[in-house]
């Protein structure tokens, strides 16, 4: 490829970069405040929290991008650029994936920890901060990074709308010089080399907040020793 060709490439691992840092922001913001909704006392609230989770898994992430993109400056008149109807439409959608990540994770918490939390007076808040929130996040890690990872293939998503991110600079790339095989070859392995460095950022996370995970094995515990018995030596009952 030339030398303007390339350029073009790198500006879509740009454009999808870009794309994957917002769009996993608004996914983590929603997944927390959605899962933690799940969990509440009040059944509205789980209510409107559930409701919006099965609403946005059960829809296309590609046609809420077509809705988002075609449908919303139709009916409320007012039109957002590529970039963020796309951080919007798949922000939103895998959101409502991690919510679920989330409400597990904090129901997977040992009840008793909850009801000490309650014995020692602390807040719903309180207890959410100081005592969920720090057990369940750890096990979160590992879901949510499979879910980093549908989220990058997922942005390719975006080129539908004629946004400039590595597909659709690859698809431009391919009509230039008829080469299919070889652009798109090119392609997965930009996408593999992005997703493998996200999931070793994440493991490393993982293993920040969870010491224990994957690390090497403590030393055994020394086998208990038997008691000594007393020994005796013929009449008398001597002791050896």
């Amino acid at each position: 490829m030339t030398s303007g060709l390339w350029d073009l490439v790198l500006k879509g691992i740009w454009t999808t970069v870009q794309l994957l840092v917002f769009s996993a922001l608004l996914a983590t913001a929603v997944s927390f405040v959605v899962g933690v909704a799940r969990t509440h006392r009040l059944w509205i609230v789980r209510f409107l929290a559930g409701f919006y989770a099965e609403v946005f898994r059960g829809t296309s992430a590609l046609v809420m991008i077509f809705w988002v993109f075609f449908v919303l400056p139709v009916a409320f008149g007012w039109q957002l650029v590529p970039m963020w109807a796309g951080t919007l439409a798949l922000g939103l959608t895998y959101g409502a994936y991690g919510s679920e990540i989330v409400r597990g994770a904090l129901n997977a918490v040992d009840p008793a920890q909850q009801e000490g939390g309650v014995a020692l007076s602390f807040t719903p808040a309180q207890r959410l901060r100081l005592i969920l929130l720090p057990q369940a996040v750890p096990e979160m890690i590992p879901p949510f990074s499979n879910l980093l990872i549908e989220l990058l293939k997922g942005t390719a998503l975006v080129s539908v709308m004629g946004m400039g991110d590595l597909t659709f600079s690859a698809n431009l790339v391919r009509l230039a010089l008829q080469q299919s095989a070889e652009i798109y070859t090119y392609v997965l392995l930009i996408y593999f080399a992005i997703a493998f460095v996200l999931t070793r950022l994440m493991r490393g996370l993982e293993k920040r907040l969870k010491p224990g995970a994957g690390g090497a094995a403590g030393p055994e515990p020394a086998a208990p020793r038997e008691p000594k018995t007393a020994q005796t030596t013929g009449v008398g009952g001597g002791v050896a």
